[in-house]
């Protein structure tokens, strides 16, 4: 293994692991108003069980 193929892992490795944590922060940036969209939906379901004749 040469010094160009040992920089051009090393490129890769970080440009993956910034790739995934951009990725998890998306996730997780996002994860409450998922949240609040999930019991919403709920919320709903259940009412409209309970309204039923």
């Amino acid at each position: 293994m040469n010094w160009d193929a040992i920089l051009l892992f090393i490129l890769a490795t970080f440009g993956v692991v910034v790739l995934i944590l951009s990725q998890i922060h998306e996730v997780l940036e996002r994860l409450p108003t998922l949240i609040r969209a999930w019991c919403e939906v709920r919320r709903s379901w259940h009412e409209a069980r309970n309204n039923q004749p």
